[in-house]
């Protein structure tokens, strides 16, 4: 019985089963209402077509994409730098342990005060803000996936007298590749997170400022359309990652797959 549903079929209903399920759910629970701030699906997906799929809409959509990429890929390049060395040395490790700890354990929105007062109302601050709450997961996991690299591989790099940039590119990177994606993919969703909340505190425009201004002027449909790009824009970059981190490391999950095959 399990045989009888084509392979494809089958996981585009597994992938698209729920999603379809929860807004036609929505879009019924909803069609009747006479709520203020609930209104119908049909009147918000109306809304979200007139307000998100005009040429105005890309000066709010392109400034919030552009701090989301240099905080993001500015947090990558730094997490990973910094993850590497601290995960390679044990002496390292401890002295800046109780460091990184305390810096973790700061929120990054209440810092958006204080980097105002250094960087200004400009992209810098909100991008600084994005890149202080997208770091942890890169460094911790980068830091984890060096300490975890195969000893029987190292003693080998060793032997071969391998340093320096060849031992990063071809055993360390590799080795703690699947730790660092793991990292990144964590961090996705926190950058998206940030990026709304600095354009909530102080911005000239961006999705989280406008939807500042639609809450503050009960512009409800178009508070709720702003939401709903959110999610496809979180939906839109978590593909294009994994596209990413299918092609870098492709032989990862092929070795994976092996393995249980076997």
């Amino acid at each position: 019985m399990r045989n009888s549903i084509p392979p494809l079929p089958r996981r585009l209903a597994v992938v698209f089963g729920l999603p379809v399920t929860l807004i036609a759910a929505w879009w019924i629970a909803s069609a009747d209402s006479q709520s203020f701030y609930f209104p119908p699906l049909q009147t918000i997906l109306q809304t979200f077509g007139k307000l998100w799929f005009s040429p105005q809409a890309l000066s709010n959509i392109v400034p919030s994409l552009w701090r989301f990429s240099v905080g993001y890929l500015a947090a990558a390049l730094l997490g990973i730098a910094i993850g590497i060395p601290v995960g390679a040395s044990r002496n390292l490790r401890n002295v800046l342990e109780p460091v990184l700890e305390f810096l973790r354990a700061i929120p990054p929105p209440v810092l958006v005060p204080v980097l105002i007062l250094f960087a200004g109302l400009g992209n810098e601050m909100k991008a600084l803000v994005i890149v202080f709450g997208c770091i942890w997961p890169v460094l911790l996991n980068t830091a984890a996936g060096v300490r975890a690299l195969d000893e029987v591989l190292a003693e080998t790099v060793r032997s071969y007298r391998i340093s320096g940039l060849s031992r990063l590119w071809h055993f360390v990177l590799p080795g703690a590749g699947p730790q660092i994606f793991t990292g990144l993919r964590q961090s996705l969703s926190i950058g998206i997170i940030l990026m709304v909340v600095s354009e909530m505190f102080a911005a000239k425009d961006g999705i989280g400022f406008v939807l500042v201004q639609y809450q503050r002027t009960f512009a409800i449909p178009e508070m709720w359309s702003g939401i709903i790009l959110l999610g496809i824009i979180g939906i839109a970059l978590s593909l294009i990652f994994r596209a990413i981190e299918a092609w870098l490391l492709g032989w990862y999950h092929g070795l994976r797959q092996s393995q249980r095959a076997g």
